[in-house]
């Protein structure tokens, strides 16, 4: 019998697109964009709509069921509702999701919950309001607590909160976050501060190990009880504090490596194939799809990305030139 053609050459089934719809982003968090920024990529190099929709065809039909919206930040972008609309009313999508930094989501979520959003996952890395604005550059956290109760009451099928511990900035907060679960059924996340730009920008002063997290946790609140993994839980350890509604989650990228079970291709706002977010292979679909490639030689392009997925990364790159904003979150 032949491998299903979203089956990868180590029996990984990839299912999973991430689609990063801009690089432009409200906040500044300075482990993802310098203070004074990157150069944007011109409008024109953008992926529009159109084409975002014809490679999610195109994956649809090798076995792609589940697509994460990122950026940047997605919903400074114009008209991502109907982006959204579009991509949920496409026959065999299972789970349609997006990533935000929360400030402009008071004002969207009812309409993206309308439009067919299932999930949502917000950043949020302190809730602090003097460490929240160290760390994005903006004092912009109460649109983002607004944005996390609008999110909360549109009707999501789970709200995920991820926190990026950053050592000596905000690892002494774990415990606060986990609190929130007590009062409400969202997921909060600890995840691991990558060296997603590459070992050159990686400050490692700045890590923390998810461990260290869920140490602070059962401290306060005792030994976590361990939660039977789900579908929409991707590389996360869920947990939940005994009684509460909400779970927490840990997701130990660096110290605990998940290459294993990873079942996602990212596509950058500029039209770029990522199979793997740290082996440095690219794949351009932009210069195709402008060109008028077929549905089926867009196809062939995404199934020989997952054919080229390695088994792992094995170590970080020392420069990966581009970072997270110009990957997708």
């Amino acid at each position: 019998m032949s491998a299903p053609p979203n089956q990868d050459r180590f029996s990984r089934v990839i299912s999973y697109l991430r689609v990063s719809v801009t690089d432009r982003c409200n906040l500044r968090c300075f482990y993802c964009m310098p203070d004074k920024g990157v150069p944007l990529l011109p409008h024109e190099e953008v992926l529009t709509y159109e084409e975002i929709l014809r490679v999610v065809r195109a994956g649809l039909r090798l076995g792609i069921t589940k697509v994460r919206i990122t950026g940047g930040e997605p919903l400074v972008r114009r008209g991502i509702e109907g982006l959204v609309a579009e991509v949920a009313a496409l026959p065999g999508i299972t789970d349609l999701s997006l990533t935000t930094n929360g400030v402009l989501l008071a004002e969207k979520a009812a309409a993206l919950r309308k439009a067919g959003l299932c999930r949502v996952n917000i950043s949020l890395d302190s809730r602090q309001k003097e460490r929240f604005a160290r760390i994005t550059g903006c004092d912009l956290q109460e649109r983002v607590r607004e944005g996390i109760s609008a999110a909360l009451s549109a009707g999501f099928s789970r709200v995920k909160l991820n926190v990026v511990l950053l050592a000596g900035m905000n690892t002494d907060e774990a415990a606060d976050f986990a609190e929130m679960t007590l009062a409400t059924a969202m997921d909060v996340r600890f995840i691991e501060y990558m060296p997603v730009a590459g070992r050159r920008n990686f400050d490692e002063k700045l890590f923390a190990p998810a461990a260290e997290a869920r140490a602070l946790i059962e401290e306060r609140f005792g030994a976590l009880v361990p939660e039977p993994a789900e579908a929409m839980d991707g590389p996360a350890v869920m947990a939940r504090i005994p009684g509460a509604p909400g779970r927490v989650g840990f997701i130990g990228a660096v110290s605990g490596h998940f290459c294993e079970t990873c079942n996602r291709l990212r596509l950058t706002p500029d039209g770029r194939l990522l199979p793997c977010l740290f082996s440095g292979a690219e794949i351009g679909l932009k210069g195709p799809l402008r060109a008028g490639a077929s549905e089926e030689e867009i196809r062939a392009l995404l199934h020989g990305a997952i054919l080229s997925k390695p088994k792992s990364h094995r170590e970080f790159p020392e420069d990966r030139g581009r970072g997270m904003s110009r990957i997708g979150g």
